[in-house]
């Protein structure tokens, strides 16, 4: 029987960072997740990603080409939920997407660097934690 693989959010906060330093605790978290566990979002992170690291602002840190590498890395492994159940619980409304794929995937952790979620931890039984809380685990 196939051993178990943690189901994980990562917020998109998580993501930039850890294409502006490859070097850094955001970029070995994203690769020990898309390494070892299950990367679950849904289609309002996906979404919020895609803009984001598309966006021309980021041209002048991170080659277009490294963005579009990680999206494309990302693709195939995400698992993308639909959200019947609906979160209203964070600070930051905008936050609430990451707790709606967290809660409807099953997801036994969100990683992000986001003040507002940290702040919930734990939500409904799920992890809500820093990429160094998580790699220290």
């Amino acid at each position: 029987m196939p051993a178990v693989r943690e189901r994980v959010v990562i917020d998109t906060n998580v993501f930039v960072s850890g294409l502006l330093s490859t070097q850094s605790l955001p970029a070995r978290c994203i690769e020990h997740v898309v390494g070892c566990c299950q990367l679950v979002a849904s289609e309002a992170n996906l979404r919020e990603l895609m803009q984001t690291l598309l966006s021309p602002k980021f041209d002048r840190y991170v080659s277009q080409a490294r963005r579009e590498e990680l999206l494309g890395r990302l693709a195939p492994i995400v698992e993308i939920v639909e959200v019947v159940q609906q979160v209203r619980a964070c600070r930051d409304p905008k936050d609430d997407q990451f707790l709606e794929a967290a809660v409807n995937g099953r997801a036994d952790v969100v990683i992000t660097g986001d003040a507002d979620l940290l702040a919930l931890d734990p939500f409904r039984g799920i992890a809500i934690v820093t990429p160094a809380a998580y790699l220290a685990r």
